[in-house]
């Protein structure tokens, strides 16, 4: 597989983030010419550039909001991962024309960008709260959707394949909950928890990278990828982590956040119905009807009443001993336990 990358250029824009960050460590462990990292933050880039210590790494300063900043970093490169996002649902709930300034308007920057540079295939990342939204966060990342999904449509002949990957709850990313379990439980607090019986996907970095690895040599203009994953309640996952950690499970329930859902979904029944399954995943291909609307009332889709949402609440759900065997595939969560001497031996 290295061969496919060993000469290409590769950007990440928020490729400082937590997904961004692994995105890129993976790019130039299989063998990229260059990675490029669009971002906002310097110190995040200064810190990022002393951690991975690799030349082919470069860094630019920019904002996907500003077209010249994403035109800059476009210019001769061949794939394109799109990271860049407002993420946190409270925040996008007080400041929802932040959310769309990034997530809509800085996305079309990327897509229009990666056409007018020759971009080989763009990825745009997406989330489970896309689907049926009901937060800003989630109708923004829905509306990121779109503007990818109608680069094909408007574009019959583009040069640049744009396609989305959508994810679940990513496993000690940046802002996750887990971190903020270790870190209360470390300092002798109870675990917060907003509703017990929430359900959420879980996945693990490595599989979501994958997840985009596999849409840069796979994708079809328009396409949308999920990987299948488990789910677990909250409750549960709380329970996991404090039995990892030798503690009875002392949790308090703080209620519902702004906007937040008690399960997620990862694809809707309407768009399972197109959907190809692939195994790990599942392949979601555009509608590529145009506008003449006599085909949206005389020719529907009579199959979309035999699926069911692909949702947190209806696919298997992981007890408490399977969440603890998740977790320990985790670094950063290994690396904790080995410092509260918690674990003797790496799993198997």
């Amino acid at each position: 597989m290295n061969g496919i990358y060993e000469t290409r250029r590769v950007l990440v824009t928020g490729g400082t983030g937590s997904f961004g960050h692994t995105v890129a460590e993976r790019m130039l462990g299989l063998g990229v010419a260059e990675v490029r990292i669009l971002s906002r933050d310097e110190a995040k880039q200064d810190l990022m550039r002393y951690e991975l210590a690799d030349d082919r790494l470069r860094f630019y300063v920019g904002d996907v909001r500003d077209y010249q900043s994403v035109e800059r970093a476009t210019k001769d490169v061949d794939y394109v991962f799109h990271a860049a996002a407002l993420k946190q649902v409270p925040s996008c709930e007080f400041f929802p024309m932040e959310a769309v300034r990034t997530n809509v308007n800085g996305s079309e920057n990327v897509v229009r960008a990666s056409e007018y540079n020759g971009v080989s295939s763009l990825v745009c990342l997406s989330t489970d709260k896309a689907v049926y939204p009901v937060n800003a966060m989630g109708m923004s990342k829905a509306m990121m959707e779109k503007v990818a999904h109608s680069h094909g449509l408007n574009n019959p002949t583009a040069n640049t394949t744009v396609s989305c990957v959508r994810y679940g709850n990513v496993m000690y990313s940046r802002g996750s909950v887990i971190p903020l379990f270790i870190a209360q439980l470390k300092a002798g607090k109870p675990l917060t928890v907003t509703n017990p019986e929430m359900t959420r996907f879980m996945m693990s970095l490595d599989d979501s990278v994958g997840l985009v690895e596999f849409a840069f040599t796979n994708a079809n203009q328009g396409d949308l990828f999920i990987r299948k994953a488990p789910a677990c309640t909250i409750r549960d996952l709380a329970e996991a982590v404090c039995t990892l950690f030798g503690r009875r499970p002392d949790i308090e329930v703080i209620g519902t956040r702004h906007a937040e859902k008690v399960s997620e979904a990862l694809a809707s029944r309407e768009e399972l119905s197109r959907a190809i399954d692939m195994g790990e995943y599942f392949r979601i291909a555009a509608d590529a009807r145009d506008l003449n609307y006599s085909l949206y009332f005389d020719e529907g889709n009579v199959r979309q009443q035999e699926f069911a949402d692909y949702d947190s609440h209806t696919v298997t759900r992981m007890g408490v001993e399977e969440i603890e065997q998740l977790l320990l595939t985790i670094p950063e969560v290994r690396a904790e336990l080995q410092a509260a001497g918690r674990l003797v031996s790496e799993p198997s």
